[in-house]
């Protein structure tokens, strides 16, 4: 009979221990951040009804939708991203939750998009989000949470670029081209992609713009945040006239007055080419790029939703969250090498079958220690038990032998140094 060839699919990873210990122990760190902010953690199923995904995502994303009828005939789909679950999660249990609600959740979304470097097709999102309230407190309290979250995770410097789509249209109403946003904002989102040419021509071809009506758009759209934010804003409003765009601005103002108070309004720019591709942002949006690593993309992106439940219930509840690129991040810790090759462990080696009940209670004594402890199943030569152990990434080897058991000790040995010690048995 042939065998099977072991491979994985493209865009699909697996995950050695070293990688998924490194992801275990960033997902701690982002937790304890998520806690401390008062968000509380929630779990939806991985497969969806279709209809759940469909009628709030852009359409370059039902096109990498993972969609299939199920053995039951269902229309069903892999979910895509951790937001539109939220919104069928909220309207079905929010009388069980409470509103206003915080909520954190962690878990893998699939997209069929082209797999790159920091890009895969199955991928781990960490969702945050405030459901129920208007307040821009609440969106600042988000950008709050992912510069606590990446410092948290020492990645070095780091930039929250922030537009409004209040912005947008009114980027769209000075054009001109207001019945066009849709179209025109999916043409500006790809502005780092393919440049400002790229981009003219498209809004050329696909929505037939005059030059006139592109050149305001690339005029405005390329407009970056130089110095203070407030006066920034205040250079726009006095400069151009229409009132989604002021409304814009007079929210972004606001939003950094609660961001200076809290002291990370330096981390955060002002750049109106950010559209953010998901159809259902309604509000401030935002996307972080490492300064050492900005070609890897944005690392925790999000926004504000005002419609999140208008598909599953009349009553209207808006929302603001963000979702941190886990992979995406690892990818880059990666490249910047801060991975974590060693941790606190010790390998428990026995050199003879006899002694495996003295090694069950010194792994017991080092575990009471608060000690990450492995007791090596088999009997071999030292050479190769040290070596798992290496392989392993312990830092400690306990090494047993007869001498050791008639003296109840047990010879600890540092994986780096080769520096040797006895230590004395505790456990009777």
């Amino acid at each position: 009979m042939a065998k099977i060839t072991p491979r994985t699919l493209s865009g699909f990873k697996d995950f050695l221990p070293k990688e998924a210990v490194h992801k275990e122990n960033l997902l701690h760190q982002l937790i304890a951040i998520f806690r401390s902010f008062g968000f509380l953690p929630i779990e939806t199923p991985h497969l969806e009804y279709a209809e759940v995904l469909l009628k709030q995502g852009s359409d370059e994303i039902q096109k990498e939708l993972y969609r299939f009828k199920d053995h039951g005939g269902r229309d069903v789909a892999l979910r895509f991203d951790l937001t539109l679950p939220l919104a069928r999660y909220i309207s079905q249990h929010r009388h069980e939750v409470g509103i206003p609600f915080k909520r954190y959740a962690i878990g893998n979304v699939f997209r069929g998009e082209r797999a790159q470097k920091g890009r895969y097709r199955e991928f781990t999102q960490c969702d945050f989000d405030f459901i129920g309230s208007d307040s821009l407190v609440c969106d600042a309290e988000i950008v709050q949470l992912i510069c606590a979250a990446l410092e948290s995770l020492n990645v070095g410097g780091f930039k929250v670029f922030v537009n409004h789509r209040k912005i947008l249209n009114g980027i769209a109403e000075i054009a001109g081209v207001s019945e066009k946003i849709q179209d025109l904002l999916r043409i500006i989102d790809k502005l780092d992609k393919i440049g400002s040419e790229g981009v003219s021509a498209e809004l050329e071809k696909e929505l037939g713009l005059s030059a006139k009506s592109i050149q305001t758009i690339l005029e405005l759209v390329n407009l970056k945040q130089t110095g203070d934010a407030i006066e920034f804003i205040d250079s726009v409003i006095n400069r151009y006239s229409s009132v989604s765009l002021n409304e814009g601005l007079n929210e972004l103002k606001i939003f950094f007055q609660i961001l200076t108070a809290a002291n990370i309004a330096d981390k955060i720019k002002i750049q109106f080419s950010i559209a953010r591709g998901l159809g259902y942002y309604t509000g401030i949006v935002y996307e972080t790029l490492l300064d050492v690593l900005p070609s890897i993309g944005s690392v925790c992106s999000g926004g504000r939703y005002d419609y999140l439940t208008q598909n599953f219930s009349e009553d209207k509840l808006s929302g603001v969250g963000a979702s941190i690129g886990l992979d995406r991040l690892l990818a880059a810790l990666d490249e910047l090498k801060l991975h974590q090759q060693k941790f606190c462990g010790t390998l428990v080696i026995v050199m003879d079958s006899q002694y495996f009940p003295y090694g069950v209670k010194v792994a017991t004594q080092l575990r009471m220690q608060g000690n990450v402890v492995e007791l090596y199943p088999d009997i071999v030569k030292l050479k190769k038990s040290l070596g798992y152990a290496n392989l392993h990434g312990y830092d400690q080897a306990a090494i047993i032998g007869e001498e050791e058991v008639k003296e109840q000790e047990f010879t600890l040995k540092n994986m780096q140094t080769g520096e040797q010690q006895r230590i004395k048995l505790q456990v009777k």
